[in-house]
């Protein structure tokens, strides 16, 4: 069981050694969590949830009803909706989804992620590609990884431009999606 207060909000996660980041919360994740604005009317898809940290953090400031959660690992489904319930934001969708292929919701305001960044690019190509689809005129997708470069290039190559700190050895991206952008992938 780990608790941690983030954005002043006390919470309490219940985990495995079967999940990403079992005896704490990632520190990237905390990162990536520090440039995160939650704003009223915002509806929140944390893609690759592992056990909530991110959806029930945006949930106790955006209403459940407003939050979407998936990761392609039915283990940290369980957990997430657990820890859903632990924390009192009964109403958030969770689904076992293979990246965005098994889900159909779409016009986010905000997409967060922490993918897998240790292997190939195949996962967070798909995240990025397909995430610009679902996010609404305005909507933000934000990253955190400990690789800057592919990241950087992709994001700009798909969003058309990319924000990016650094903080404790991560980098945090942020793209948005903007008039300019749809008309630059329209054309892809």
């Amino acid at each position: 069981m780990i608790t941690a207060t983030i954005k002043e909000q006390d919470l309490t996660f219940q985990t495995s050694k079967d999940v990403f980041s079992p005896d704490g919360i990632d520190p990237g994740t905390l990162s990536m969590l520090s440039f995160v604005d939650f704003r009223e009317g915002d509806k929140v898809l944390d893609l690759g949830c592992g056990y909530g940290v991110v959806g029930i953090l945006a949930a106790k400031f955006v209403g459940p009803e407003n939050v979407v959660m998936i990761d392609i690992e039915q283990k940290a489904v369980e957990l997430a909706k657990e820890n859903i319930e632990r924390n009192g934001v009964q109403g958030i969708m969770v689904m076992e989804s293979d990246g965005l292929k098994d889900m159909r919701e779409s016009n986010f305001s905000l997409i967060l992620s922490n993918p897998p960044y240790h292997v190939d690019f195949s996962v967070p190509k798909h995240f990025i590609e397909k995430s610009f689809n679902r996010l609404r005129m305005g909507g933000r997708m934000y990253m955190v990884t400990k690789r800057k470069e592919w990241y950087k290039n992709r994001l700009i190559a798909i969003f058309g431009g990319v924000k990016i700190w650094e903080e404790n050895g991560y980098y945090i991206f942020m793209s948005e999606k903007n008039t300019t952008s749809y008309a630059n992938n329209k054309k892809k």
